[in-house]
């Protein structure tokens, strides 16, 4: 069992983190998304330093993205999306253009990115 004075500490740290980052700014900023009706999206922690992450599932394929608000994972020049795997490497977006992120998570999930690096 977890006791209470853990639990507390746990919650001041969440929120101190939450606080610095503007999570409740970023509620507004974050895009909403469309995604295809055949497609499965899990919602995962956002690990690693990504404000949003998820997988997408079509079949047997499995497409990682997370969006990195504050560059901390690569670079871009602003928030991003990446996608992994995208061909044979990454692909990343601006936040903004959620068009552009389903058109690419699609074309790896139709096996037509092999060969792109």
């Amino acid at each position: 069992m977890i006791d209470f004075e853990y639990k507390h500490d746990v919650h001041m740290q969440r929120y101190d983190v939450e606080s610095k980052e503007n999570w409740r700014e970023w509620v507004e900023r974050i895009p909403n998304i469309s995604f295809p009706a055949d497609w499965r999206v899990k919602i995962i922690p956002p690990f690693g330093g990504a404000l949003v992450r998820f997988l997408v599932i079509k079949g047997e394929k499995r497409i990682s993205v997370y969006l990195d608000v504050f560059e901390r994972l690569g670079f871009y020049g602003g928030p991003y999306w990446e996608i992994y795997p995208y061909g044979t490497d990454v692909y990343r977006v601006s936040m903004e253009n959620t068009e552009e992120l389903i058109q690419k998570i699609t074309e790896e999930l139709n096996g037509d990115t092999v060969g792109i690096e």
